[in-house]
């Protein structure tokens, strides 16, 4: 399957709930094979569904250490410690802005695998900061919102002239 599109922050569907996965099907390890590949096609470490226009519970993602992207399906976050940490982040869907966003240092994430057995995964750094940051994609929240006051306002002058210069003809 070819990569989908990365839809980028003002399409509505990133803003939206995606639905709970309730078959897992050939069509589903289609959708994940195409997000693997935008996922490769824009070096990012993970993918949301809605990222690419479908508003299913799929991330994909690989990690430095890893050598074979995974799946997850209907992930949710039932645990996290108590300790922060502050980390430079970015999103594919707000291309070449980053900024420092505190999280949870470690998460416990379930969900399920492409076979349908139960994933149940301890997180920590990294691996913990992407859960969450996909996890808010499938929530329909993006990482701006994370901000606090001055980067927020910061950040909404970057998105706005990054939007202008994504409209402006090549």
């Amino acid at each position: 399957m070819n990569a989908f599109d990365i839809r980028i922050i003002g399409d509505p569907v990133l803003r939206e709930v995606a639905d709970d996965v309730t078959d897992i099907d050939g069509s589903l390890v289609r959708v994940a094979d195409g997000m693997v590949e935008a996922m490769y096609a824009h070096d990012g470490l993970a993918v949301a569904a809605p990222q690419v226009g479908v508003r299913k519970r799929v991330v994909v993602y690989q990690l430095p250490d890893q050598d074979d992207p995974i799946t997850i399906v209907n992930p949710r976050i039932v645990e996290h410690g108590d300790d922060t940490w502050s980390y430079h982040e970015g999103c594919l869907s707000i291309p070449g802005l980053y900024w420092d966003i505190v999280r949870p240092k470690q998460v416990h994430v379930v969900g399920l695998d492409l076979d349908g057995n139960e994933v149940s995964l301890e997180a920590d750094e990294l691996a913990a900061r992407m859960f969450q940051h996909e996890i808010d994609h499938l929530d329909g929240v993006l990482m701006t919102e994370r901000l606090d006051d001055d980067q927020a306002a910061e950040a909404k002058r970057a998105v706005r002239e990054l939007m202008l210069a994504r409209s402006e003809p090549a």
